[in-house]
């Protein structure tokens, strides 16, 4: 990839807790290309989560500058929400609007945020909604749902605000066993339509099958980074090999 393909560049990445102490972040550089599917791996408490709150500061970082799209917005005089609207962001948990349909889910950040008029943003979220194989549920509540069918909603939900990166935070693993094939199916056919990404996640059956880029982090630091081949066939730190050995 050329200098010019890149969509984020991550230079020096800091965050620090308890004036210091505490380092969930030391250091991360790195760039993720347009189309890129980034997957983040590595043990509980590594900073994987953290970095990918950073991305979008919901974690303000302690030092460093994230660019996207050629804009620090780690600056001071950025319009943060401007760019928050460019990256899509799925949790663990669905924060699903209770009280509201899924199709009313999806559309009150479009009609709210970006001013979409209702017939216009209707449509965009069922042909989503479509894509998902749930057309038939929008009108349903989040109640009514599974936990596979209520993240296949959340992903529709961040889509529907039409990113140019799509960040995923552990989405499937709050859910039951059985339920994890149908999410990650939506999140293959999102790496297939080019759409860039970066996953935290335990799924290393994903990451081998779908990531174009693995990152392995352990204390805060990316200690390997490489295609799946790489990091799985031929890992070559000492820490890699011992965190492979457990999980796969």
């Amino acid at each position: 990839m050329t200098s010019g393909d890149v969509l984020i560049k991550v230079t020096g990445l800091k965050k620090h807790y308890n004036g210091g102490k505490i380092r969930a972040l030391d250091g991360i550089d790195i760039d993720i290309n347009k189309g890129d599917v980034m997957v983040v791996i590595g043990p509980s408490g590594s900073g994987k989560s953290t970095f990918l709150r950073s991305l979008n500061l919901l974690e303000e970082p302690s030092e460093g500058s994230i660019v996207f799209d050629g804009t620090d917005i780690c600056g001071s005089r950025i319009n943060l929400d401007e760019y928050r609207q460019k990256m899509g962001m799925v949790f663990q948990h669905f924060n699903l609007f209770p009280h509201k349909t899924i199709l009313e889910n999806l559309t009150i950040a479009p009609l709210i945020v970006k001013k979409e008029n209702k017939e216009e943003a209707e449509k965009r979220a069922m042909e989503l909604l479509t894509r998902v194989g749930l057309a038939d549920r929008a009108n349903a509540y989040p109640v009514q749902l599974s936990g596979g069918q209520k993240q296949r909603v959340a992903i529709v939900r961040a889509l529907c605000m039409n990113p140019e990166v799509m960040l995923f935070d552990e989405p499937t693993s709050a859910l039951d066993p059985e339920m994890v094939g149908e999410v990650l199916d939506v999140m293959k056919d999102l790496a297939k339509a080019g759409m860039t990404m970066v996953c935290v996640t335990h799924e290393m059956g994903f990451a081998r099958e779908v990531g174009n880029r693995v990152v392995f982090m352990e204390s805060g630091k990316v200690v390997e980074e490489g295609t799946p081949d790489d990091i799985f066939k031929n890992p070559k730190s000492p820490r890699l090999k011992d965190f492979l050995g457990k999980v796969l």
